[in-house]
């Protein structure tokens, strides 16, 4: 008994995990995996700790999932948020959102958007995704309203820019030799949504509308 005693005492000590332990190697999985990476045994295996471990800290993987996709929106959205509250409103912020999406396109809370997508009728995820969404769609329109467009052009603006982000996360995702990610494209594209729409012509008449 006391050589078992001393040889306890001469291993090394387990880290104690936290939550946030489990909660980050799950967006990790996510990133790498999609949703069905969270699985619990191979968590305990990346993390060198048991399952034991894991339910001291949570019911069950949808209690995980749902820290995890918690700590994505508050990473990747709100935080994202927070720190750029002090680029001036209007074209410099759109900007600077733009260029910032971009630049993080390979890290991963944009992998880990992408992932989710795809599982975006999940029931633990869709009401994460519309909150997400509606969270961006609403600051980013609140961009285009301080550049003087009105609210419902304003919104159009702002879901157009946001399609255009996830098109350029998915097109440098599957094909990133197709993409082009060039300041120069960036700043094309920030030209084409802030500028005033083209008068409309009528598609019978050939007409521009209102003449």
């Amino acid at each position: 008994m006391v050589w078992y005693i001393r040889y306890r005492m001469g291993m090394p000590s387990r880290k104690r995990l936290t939550a946030d332990d489990w909660t980050i190697a799950a967006l990790d999985a996510v990133a790498e995996g999609g949703l069905s990476a969270i699985a619990i045994e191979p968590l305990a295996v990346r993390l060198g700790s048991t399952k034991g471990s894991f339910y001291w800290h949570f019911s069950g993987r949808d209690a995980l999932i749902v820290a995890t996709l918690e700590l994505w929106e508050r990473l990747d959205t709100e935080e994202v948020i927070a720190e750029i509250a002090e680029v001036p409103v209007g074209v410099p912020r759109l900007r600077a959102l733009l260029f910032g999406a971009v630049e993080s396109r390979s890290e991963r809370g944009a992998r880990v958007e992408l992932a989710l997508q795809a599982s975006a009728q999940h029931p633990l995820v869709a009401p994460l995704l519309a909150r997400v969404t509606r969270r961006r769609l609403d600051y980013l329109a609140e961009q285009f309203t301080a550049i003087g467009f009105d609210a419902d052009e304003a919104r159009q603006r702002a879901q157009l820019a946001y399609t255009g982000y996830l098109g350029i996360a998915q097109l440098a995702h599957a094909t990133p030799a197709e993409a082009d990610l060039s300041p120069d494209y960036l700043e094309t594209m920030l030209d084409v949504l802030v500028s005033p729409a083209p008068r409309r012509q009528s598609a019978r008449t050939g007409h521009h509308e209102g003449n």
